[in-house]
């Protein structure tokens, strides 16, 4: 008896011990679970059965994540498993449809219109959404992540110099309107003078009208149709290439690519706005000299810009050309206004702001770098 007492005893001991790490496994396993449902809630758009089509949604904030889901991938229709109160899932199917797609800026941008149904289930909603678009795969995928001005501006100069049709920017944290991307493409066309054909008819929308985030959708329609304004670009590349081969190593080099640009063509006030127009008709404005001339030292890597401003209260363009003694203005169309075409006006051809100034230009404020004496 008292060795199958201490057996029993010896199983009973057996038997606690693995209903003990029974307990602490399923402890663990229970704790691993708990850290994983902890995770779970913060799943914008949790998929059931693994299908990405079919989405299931606890809470309004959730149906709205399903939606915007459905509409970054493009998806026409899905299936949304509502966990909500009978009485909540209509008011919660239309608000979400239309903050997607008045709110989002994905959704305002390419979504026409989101229709639904709703079949009810035992422990669930189940909406069937259909979604139409009126933008295309591809201008979705197209859209570009910009931050700040120097991004956008960069991704407008990729447009103007590859003379694009369309760039749309998603844009954090943006407040302006479409007139200020309208100003700041036509800033931009300035900055690229080798491409700068004719300014492009700018138009601007914005998704949504007010938002953290926005995306802002720019159409460019050029004067000229691609293909010719590719081979206006390509044939000017190699002019200036052979300009810039005569002129690199001479002294005095921005007064040098002046006189050089004038011995091809002169000022006339009604001529051509471009830079082709100097070489090919022989003859430019106030504008096309001076992108001419900047297209000129950006060919030289001189530090150049376009000045946009008045002449006697005129509209009128000239360049601040960096030289060694600081940055300095200069006019062609004074150049080729002088007697002979190329003659240095009376007083020199270099001017600083207050000499400019006193021959009746006048520029907006901050617009160019100081041209002061030193």
């Amino acid at each position: 008896m008292r060795s199958w007492a201490i057996k029993r005893t010896g199983e009973r001991r057996l038997l606690a011990g693995g209903l003990v790490l029974s307990l602490l496994l399923s402890g663990c396993s229970a704790l691993l679970e708990r850290d994983y449902a902890s995770v779970t809630p913060h799943n914008a758009v949790p998929a059931t059965e693994g299908d990405p089509s079919i989405l299931r949604a606890d809470s309004y904030q959730e149906l709205v994540n399903a939606l915007i889901y459905f509409v970054s991938g493009g998806m026409e229709e899905g299936t949304v498993r509502l966990y909500t109160s009978a009485e909540d899932v209509e008011p919660f199917l239309s608000d979400a449809c239309l903050e997607v797609i008045q709110e989002d800026p994905l959704g305002a941008y390419c979504v026409e219109f989101i229709k639904y149904t709703v079949d009810p289930v035992v422990a669930y909603s189940e909406a069937q959404v259909s979604i139409t678009y009126r933008r295309t795969r591809e201008q979705v995928a197209s859209i570009v992540q910009a931050t700040g001005v120097t991004a956008i501006r960069s991704e407008l100069k990729s447009a103007l110099t590859s003379f694009a049709s369309e760039r749309v920017l998603r844009i954090s944290y943006f407040e302006e309107d479409e007139t200020y991307i309208q100003d700041l493409a036509r800033q931009t066309y300035y900055d690229v003078p080798a491409c700068a054909l004719g300014m492009p008819d700018i138009s601007v929308s914005i998704y949504p009208s007010a938002g953290r985030q926005r995306i802002v959708e720019i159409l460019l329609s050029y004067p000229l149709d691609r293909s010719e304004l590719e081979r206006r670009r390509d044939a000017l590349a190699g002019v200036l290439a052979d300009l810039a081969w005569d002129l690199t190593g001479l002294p005095g080099l921005p007064a040098a690519a002046a006189h050089a640009l004038l011995e091809l063509g002169t000022y006339d006030p009604e001529g051509g706005n471009t830079v082709s127009d100097l070489f090919d008709t022989g003859s430019a404005s106030s504008e096309g000299l001076a992108l001419a001339y900047a297209a000129l030292c950006q060919q030289l890597e001189l530090p150049c810009q376009v000045a946009r401003g008045t002449l006697e209260e005129e509209p009128h363009f000239w360049n601040v050309v960096q030289t060694g003694e600081g940055w300095r203005h200069i006019d062609l169309s004074a150049m080729g206004r002088a007697e002979a075409p190329g003659e240095e006006p009376e007083g020199g051809l270099l001017y600083t702001d207050l000499a400019l100034q006193e021959r009746g230009y006048q520029w907006e404020e901050g617009s160019l770098p100081s041209c002061a004496e030193h």
